[in-house]
């Protein structure tokens, strides 16, 4: 293909990041989704598309636009990624977070990875098609959503609710987290397709107990009550639960590895995933991590209530029972409020489009063996899913082999290396032209 499209990824991917989008899971002080999606438009209709500007909330902005392909009697393919990213503390990071920077090979900043180089991937593909005059073997439903790092409900799943016909016709989707590189030899690389993700539950727990002065001896404090329940949470590790997903993505890593994997006792595989072990770890059992807590208004008063916040994440089969079970560990004496609770979702792997993303893939590495594979997190699938619309993780990259890449999600120095994004631009490009 032509170089303009691995060029210019580098440079749409540095700007993006440079637009503030800092999603905070608080509206009021959410910012800069409005920017990047006029931005977005913008690159779109340069090259004749006809984007569709939503608000779901002021400033909550999501971009459509549909590049009609193939002889328009073929299903569409949804691909769809977010615009906003994390917060992030400038003082913890070696370049300020909202840079863009370009140095060392790769491109540095919130949304580096998650997932502004997929946008700017899209875009650089889509922009390059268009002024080529190229058309992809099917119509593409391109989706640029506000909102997915809280879950959402502004972005994606507005969007399902209240428009749901712009997503008409299309019977497959990709979008995070996936066709990303695993170095295993030399020559030799397993790139993950998400096939599964797991449920997402977001709680509040809420202590209750007697005010009173922070000098007298007390029994009856939210606070303590609290801080057990939480640690009880914090150290609880609930059982294996091997899903066929996971099962699916141990087989074919232990026969690309050359090493014999216990179904029946998976996770002592994990140590020979290297940085990968810590994300497919996660997928073999439910997790529940506390992320925050709030108590108090004064130093020496002893508050009547305390909260903290759960982030439980569910694998397939488990969800319905699971509040059961944390129930169990938190104990009887606190509330749970249920903030957020969307479940898992899974397809399996087979079928055109996942022999179209393996030859793709194959076709710019020739090392390539593409595998299953459950993500611990959750991403717009989750409500995309709902439309009846089969859902993969699918966001090329090739990846140096010492670079810890789940590391980079959500953490510090977050960065994408530009080799990377031209592969990815590549892939994508073989894609839409035989998906």
């Amino acid at each position: 293909m032509n170089t303009e499209a691995t060029d210019e990824v580098v440079r749409i991917c540095s700007e993006l990041i440079r637009i503030d989008t800092t999603n905070t899971g608080d509206p009021a002080t959410t910012t800069g989704e409005r920017t990047a999606a006029e931005y977005v438009a913008a690159l779109l209709a340069e090259v004749g598309l006809e984007p569709t500007v939503l608000e779901s909330a002021p400033g909550r902005t999501s971009v459509i636009t549909r590049f009609p392909g193939g002889t328009g009697s073929e299903p569409a393919l949804l691909v769809h990624a977010h615009l906003d990213v994390v917060p992030a503390d400038a003082n913890e990071w070696t370049v300020h977070p909202l840079s863009g920077e370009v140095r060392d090979g790769y491109v540095w900043g919130r949304g580096a990875v998650d997932m502004k180089d997929v946008d700017a991937m899209l875009l650089a593909t889509v922009r390059q098609m268009r002024r080529e005059g190229r058309t992809p073997s099917r119509d593409l439903v391109l989706a640029f959503v506000a909102d997915e790092e809280a879950g959402g409900a502004y972005g994606a799943q507005w969007l399902v609710e209240r428009h749901p016909e712009l997503f008409e016709g299309c019977t497959e989707a990709i979008g995070e987290v996936g066709g990303f590189s695993f170095t295993v030899a030399e020559d030799r690389r397993l790139y993950l397709i998400e096939t599964a993700e797991k449920g997402l539950t977001w709680l509040r727990l809420h202590a209750r107990g007697r005010p009173g002065h922070g000098s007298m001896v007390h029994d009856d404090n939210a606070v303590t009550a609290l801080a057990e329940a939480v640690a009880r949470v914090g150290r609880h590790r609930f059982p294996v639960t091997l899903t066929e997903p996971a099962r699916a993505f141990l087989v074919e890593v232990a026969d690309a590895l050359g090493f014999e994997v216990d179904l029946d006792d998976p996770e002592p595989a994990l140590a020979k995933l290297g940085t990968l072990a810590p994300m497919i770890g996660s997928t073999l059992r439910n997790t529940a991590n506390p992320t925050r807590l709030s108590a108090g208004y004064k130093d020496n008063v002893i508050p009547g209530r305390a909260s903290a916040t759960i982030d439980c994440r569910t694998v397939p089969g488990e969800h319905e029972r699971f509040l059961d079970q944390l129930r169990e560990v938190i104990g009887p004496d606190l509330d749970i409020e249920i903030i957020e609770r969307l479940p898992p979702i899974q397809t399996t792997f087979d079928g055109p489009l996942v022999e179209a993303m393996s030859a793709a893939l194959r076709a710019e590495d020739p090392g390539a063996r593409p595998v299953p594979y459950m993500l611990s997190g959750g991403t717009d699938a989750k409500a995309f899913s709902t439309l009846g619309i089969r859902c993969f993780g699918f966001a090329p990259l090739r990846l140096p082999p010492d670079l810890n890449f789940s590391a980079l999600f959500h953490g510090i120095d977050e960065r994408v290396p530009i080799d990377g994004l031209r592969f990815g631009v590549r892939v994508l490009d073989r894609l839409f032209r035989t998906a």
